[in-house]
């Protein structure tokens, strides 16, 4: 159940219901949250997400459990004031990583980094510990592709983690698998942040880059991934994420033109006739 803010707060964006909240916001929430003991959990749905929870009940029930929805996305921010509705501004697991890295560090609380690559995890722990003196890194795991299937598997992530007692946790598995992950881990640690991450941990890492500020800014991130892997990601963002993205906005559009539309309490205006 969301606890984070109440409806005047959010903001119902492609089906799901966003936290109008800018990324100093989130960080304020969950590092003070964490200081009295509230566990919770981030989503960060972007366009491939909302497009995927439109059509799959499942998946959109899955990011609706988080505690704080947060829009990762332009094209989000851009419906939003189509709407009327305007959220405040876009808030990235890639950020994230960081800024609340950095407030944990001056708070005194710690954080490990679930996901990715061997090794790509610890070497994002010691490059944010580098980044942020006095960052407490409680751990890192790269645990093998589909370990989430095998029972077992995820005992022994839920064993380490519980061994490391981090306060914040970034999970980096891709959607849904770290969404589905965090809701079989939380029970277990419920003073517990989870930060579903995506891409950010080998972005910490410095193993991958991240697109230039003015391509982030003007909703063009999609098209420097693409670029980067474009074969894994060609069907992706052309065939599936663009008509979509362009599909919401011109939904909405249309949704805020006809709410200005005067009404006619009488109904339409007959028609005379002429001779």
């Amino acid at each position: 159940m969301r606890t984070a803010s109440d409806s005047m707060t959010r903001v119902r964006v492609a089906g799901l219901e966003f936290d109008r909240l800018c990324e100093e916001e989130v960080v304020r929430y969950i590092t003070e949250s964490s200081r009295l003991g509230r566990g919770g959990w981030v989503a960060t749905p972007n366009i491939d997400i909302c497009r995927q929870t439109r059509r799959d009940p499942a998946a959109r029930a899955l990011v609706e459990s988080a505690t704080l929805i947060v829009p990762d996305g332009m094209p989000l921010l851009w419906a939003s004031q189509l709407s009327g509705d305007r959220l405040v501004e876009r808030v990235t697991g890639s950020s994230l990583i960081f800024s609340l890295s950095d407030a944990a560090a001056r708070g005194g609380q710690s954080v490990y980094l679930l996901g990715g690559e061997p090794g790509v995890p610890d070497l994002a722990g010691r490059e944010l510990a580098c980044r942020y003196p006095g960052l407490k890194v409680a751990g890192a795991d790269a645990p093998p592709p589909g370990f989430e299937q095998t029972a077992d598997a995820v005992l022994t992530v839920r064993e380490r983690l519980l061994l490391a007692a981090p306060d914040i946790i970034y999970v980096g598995l891709g959607f849904p698998r770290q969404e589905r992950l965090i809701t079989q881990l939380m029970p277990s640690l419920p003073s517990a942040w989870f930060v579903a991450c995506g891409a950010a941990i080998p972005i910490a890492a410095g193993t991958r880059s991240r697109a230039p500020s003015w391509m982030q800014r003007s909703g063009l991130e999609w098209m420097f991934r693409l670029l980067s892997e474009p074969r894994r990601l060609f069907r992706r963002y052309v065939v599936h994420d663009v008509p979509y993205a362009v599909g919401l906005l011109a939904s909405c559009a249309a949704e805020r033109t006809r709410a200005r539309l005067p009404i006619d309490a009488h109904g339409p205006m007959p028609i005379r006739k002429t001779r």
